[in-house]
């Protein structure tokens, strides 16, 4: 194949990666519970962990993977927040966290994953699962094929909301990417981030929600994700901010409080934002430049980055030019469907690359007709000749 190389720009950007030995990444920090992360969204860097990948029961957590199969399923026009659900026996039979659904009481899509989000309702996420695959069963086997597509190994899902099961186990890591897979769906966010709302509004089983992440009200830019507890699991939360235009992921599971829980998820926040920063050099809805193809209806495809195309630092490094190149392995030919790859976006630091993005089509483009080709093999011809 012929590798085309395209050396794109110079530009100023922060320009060290984090590539830090154990001693400098990992400070005392006092933390407590058997297992802990902290990540970066945009590169999905680790910044700090300990016991990361023990296995340990995720409880309420494993909803984040619900979440993200409806979420999935939304952005695909599968189903729609206005979609009424007719609540089944099995979905009203759950206990725990709920939100007392009835057998054939009708609710809408975007109610119940309020429920979901807010207070961590078991019925609500069972019915969602049913109106999504058409049974629970199928939905749980979805949820681990999901598990298989984003490659991690250390989960294993027997139920959609994380009530005590055997072989339902799951680690901080993979809570991580969980969630860093679900906040790909900024709309989560509108919901997770609600502190208090009413379900069943003005009617006399008017139902109070009260978010059970504490911090969302709490602690500055947290907005979302995620709490957990049963006997088993203790006290667990994959929790999420944004500020200063950086969003980090911090996950502890085991805790035996939730004082210890917040207080752990805070001072990972903390440490995040005091020692790193983020500098973006494209996101997902940018165009990083456009690229020749043949024998389609246009002679141009724009690209994007499949993830945002970000450079995290240590704070306060110096700053230095970068190179970045785009690299596509063969002549781009019709048709080609919207988020194909077409490429990859490379930076490089002093002749060493530092990261490296997948470039995706940014729109469709379909194969010409027989007029549109013979037109366009003229005037290549042409411009050959020339």
């Amino acid at each position: 194949m012929k590798r085309i190389i395209l050396f794109f720009c110079m530009m100023m950007f922060l320009i060290r990666p984090i590539n830090l030995s154990a001693e400098e990444r990992q400070p005392d920090l006092e933390l407590k519970g058997k297992s802990v992360i902290l990540i970066e969204q945009d590169t999905g860097e680790v910044l700090y962990e300990n016991n990361s990948n023990q296995s340990l029961p995720p409880a309420s957590m494993t909803k984040m993977m619900t979440m993200l199969l409806i979420a999935e399923a939304i952005e695909e026009g599968r189903i729609g927040l206005n979609d009424t659900v007719v609540i089944s026996e099995n979905a009203a039979s759950m206990g725990g966290s709920q939100i007392f659904l009835e057998p054939n009481e009708e609710m809408t899509v975007d109610d119940l994953l309020k429920a979901i989000a807010i207070a961590s309702a078991n019925d609500a996420s069972v019915a969602l699962a049913e109106y999504v695959y058409g049974s629970e069963q199928a939905f749980i086997q979805a949820m681990n094929q999901r598990l298989a597509d984003l490659g991690l190994e250390e989960t294993q899902f027997q139920n959609t909301t994380g009530l005590p099961a055997e072989n339902h186990y799951s680690s901080a890591y993979d809570m991580a990417m969980i969630a860093r897979a679900l906040l790909r769906y900024q709309f989560i966010t509108d919901y997770t981030s609600i502190y208090e709302d009413y379900l069943r509004k003005d009617t006399e089983d008017e139902f109070w929600l009260v978010n059970t992440n504490r911090l969302v009200k709490f602690y500055p830019g947290v907005d979302g994700l995620k709490t957990g507890f049963t006997q088993e699991a203790k006290y667990c939360l994959t929790a999420t901010a944004s500020k200063d235009d950086m969003r980090l992921i911090a996950v502890v599971m085991g805790a035996e409080t939730p004082k210890e829980r917040n207080a752990t998820i805070s001072s990972l926040l903390d440490y995040g934002y005091a020692q790193f920063q983020l500098q973006s050099l494209y996101t997902t809805d940018q165009t990083v430049t456009e690229l020749e193809i043949t024998k389609g209806k246009v002679n141009q495809i724009a690209v994007v980055p499949r993830e945002n195309a970000s450079i995290l630092t240590r704070k306060g490094v110096d700053t230095s030019q970068i190179e970045t190149k785009i690299v596509v392995d063969q002549q781009l030919v019709a048709p080609i469907e919207k988020s194909d790859l077409v490429g990859t976006l490379e930076i490089y630091l002093d002749n060493q690359m530092i990261e490296e993005v997948d470039l995706v089509a940014k729109q469709a483009v379909d194969r010409a007709n027989i007029w549109q080709l013979t037109v366009d093999s003229i005037r290549r011809l042409v411009k050959i000749g020339n």
